[in-house]
């Protein structure tokens, strides 16, 4: 595995060609501390059992898929699916792919990119898509910016599945978020969408003014405002940390995983997109550019 450490004078990341993965990602608290807000492994190769998807590039297709299937233009292509979910790409996705590293930059915007050629049929989905997952850091931003092109019409939709951590605490029930979603996409008892939105309002997903996380448990789709500046926010008062999430893309995924005291922000289109006509469209012509570009930007008060 190649391992790739870029650097300004606020952040410093380190990415590994195995998956895209962010590995390191450090910024300073408010009392000058170093701190790796990114849960991750020291050594690269243990990233070869990650079934939480650490700091991975997921795709082709994040979140599920109903019953590991969907229709394009008459036909339907399966996937590798369990219990009637298609989750992240399948079995061997994206997460699980050694990404070509196309370009280094230690300039004043440092930036890596790299690529992965996806061939037609791969884990299910039509068409040889040509995949760029770039990493930049602006002053006190990373900037992560996805795009495909592919060669016949497709499905796709790619997001990174980072665990922030923002202090050394066990859970995230401190952390203050805040989320410009006035609805929720709702889900089953397998978390696939039903194809309805719930408005967050009297309910406890309720984040357009922010508020302590407090022991709500997230593995939830939320669709995002139009007019967003930020789709999200989180603090913890421990560091001093504040992290804002601004992102092109129509929903987020925020995940508190029980186990590490961290959150996933999954930028992404609408999880099962393909299977319901209501939700915005996840496909991707010959000819067209996908581009999934969000920024988290990293600060202290």
């Amino acid at each position: 595995m190649r391992q790739i450490t870029l650097k300004n004078e606020q952040i410093e990341l380190t990415v590994i060609d195995y998956g895209a993965i962010i590995q390191k990602l450090i910024v300073r608290d408010k009392d000058g501390k170093l701190i790796n807000v990114v849960v991750g492994f020291e050594n690269p190769e243990d990233y070869k059992d990650n079934p939480m998807f650490l700091g991975a590039c997921i795709g082709r297709y994040a979140g599920r898929i109903t019953n590991g299937a969907f229709k394009l233009n008459e036909v339907k292509y399966t996937m590798h699916s369990e219990n009637g979910v298609h989750l992240h790409g399948g079995k061997v996705g994206f997460d699980k792919k050694i990404f070509v590293i196309d370009d280094i930059n230690h300039g004043e915007k440092p930036f890596v990119k790299l690529s992965y050629l996806s061939p037609d049929l791969e884990a299910g989905y039509p068409g040889n898509l040509k995949v760029t997952v770039t990493y930049k850091l602006v002053a006190n931003e990373l900037h992560i910016i996805h795009e495909a092109i592919t060669d016949k019409t497709t499905v796709v939709n790619l997001t990174n599945h980072s665990y922030f951590k923002l202090d050394e605490e066990s859970t995230v029930n401190q952390y203050e978020l805040q989320l410009d979603s006035s609805h929720s996409i709702e889900t089953d008892s397998k978390l696939l969408p039903t194809g309805k939105l719930i408005p967050v309002q009297n309910t406890e997903y309720d984040f357009l003014v922010a508020k302590k996380i407090n022991g709500i448990q997230l593995d939830t789709p939320f669709a995002l405002n139009p007019a967003k500046e930020f789709a999200g926010c989180v603090y913890s008062e421990i560091s001093g940390i504040k992290m804002q999430v601004k992102t092109n893309q129509p929903c987020m995924v925020i995940y508190t995983p029980p186990s590490t005291g961290s959150i996933c922000f999954e930028t992404q289109n609408y999880p099962d997109a393909p299977n319901h006509a209501n939700f915005p469209s996840s496909i991707l012509q010959r000819g067209e550019a996908y581009k999934n570009e969000s920024i988290f930007r990293f600060s202290v008060r």
